[in-house]
């Protein structure tokens, strides 16, 4: 297996050639066209907010304020990815220009919640302080881990916010969700690459290392408050699930754009990651379809 050191310096001109290829399929958008600022007006000092200023499921409130929340930690995601990938070189120069759109993402977001009363401002706020005062983000221990972690973790958010607008009545919303989910994917398509460039510099190390991120594969929003309930709520939704997480990031990527199952020479501790990790994806995609059957028998008995 390769060091952290050496891995770094072998990836570095991948880096580079797919910050280029980044920076080269940027369309520059702004977070102020996308809110509907005409639907805004002043909170009273005595405000309470209600459900009903908004018109928005439970499930989908908590995926906004999920996805929110998520991206208010930025601070601590550039700090764990600096420390991982170093300040110098290609690596430092995405690190801080992932950064910067990450920023417009919460900016956006927030802007658009508080505009349209979707979500409590109040309840919202002490949320981000109880959030970004925690500073909670996974910590991978090897390089190889922090790439494949931050792969599946962009594409799951993607998703999720993708899912998100596509629930949400409110044109606007819609736009903006899937202006965050635009960026979301090119972020993964950078990490998914370099996660391929990996699979042929240290085979046997990527796979064991795909097969921990796997296992301990957590949805993006780890460290919220009651974080668990928001997840139960999302999944409900269908906007993130077991089934989702199989079907269009488990099966597309692991298993056919990685070939995890096709690879050769790989070390004995790295063929048993292998059989434990296709074994994995296995029980998940039959949990999958267990909950979706769940939740259409749960809808067919529910009275319209």
């Amino acid at each position: 297996m390769m060091s952290s050191v050496a891995l770094l310096a072998a990836l570095e001109p991948t880096a580079a050639r797919l910050l280029d290829r980044h920076l080269a399929t940027n369309k520059e958008w702004f977070p102020h066209e996308l809110v509907p600022w005409g639907q805004g007006r002043d909170f009273e000092a005595d405000y309470q907010w209600a459900p009903d200023d908004a018109v928005l499921s439970p499930e989908v409130r908590s995926a906004l304020f999920v996805n929110l929340l998520t991206e208010d930690n930025l601070p601590y995601y550039f700090r764990t990815i600096e420390r991982m990938f170093g300040g110098d070189t290609a690596w430092g120069t995405w690190a801080r220009r992932w950064t910067a759109e990450e920023g417009r993402h919460s900016i956006v977001i927030r802007d658009y919640l508080t505009v349209t009363r979707s979500i409590d401002p109040v309840e919202l706020e002490r949320a981000r302080m109880a959030q970004v005062s925690c500073g909670e983000v996974p910590e991978p221990e090897t390089v190889l881990d922090g790439l494949v972690y931050v792969a599946l973790q962009e594409l799951a958010t993607r998703i999720a916010h993708y899912n998100t607008g596509k629930l949400l009545s409110d044109p606007a919303g819609y736009e903006v969700m899937k202006k965050v989910a635009s960026d979301e994917n090119r972020h993964y398509l950078f990490y998914r690459d370099l996660v391929t460039a990996a699979l042929e510099l240290d085979p046997s190390g990527t796979v064991m290392a795909i097969e921990r991120q796997v296992r301990t594969f957590e949805m993006p929003g780890t460290g919220i408050l009651d974080f668990e309930v928001h997840a139960k709520a999302i999944a409900h939704a269908g906007i993130y699930d077991f089934a989702i997480h199989h079907d269009q990031i488990l099966a597309p990527v692991v298993l056919r754009h990685w070939a995890v199952e096709s690879l050769e020479g790989l070390s004995p501790e790295a063929e048993q990651a292998r059989a434990a990790l296709v074994k994995r994806i296995g029980r998940i995609a039959m949990a999958g379809r267990r909950l979706a059957a769940r939740r259409e028998e749960t809808a067919e008995l529910t009275p319209a």
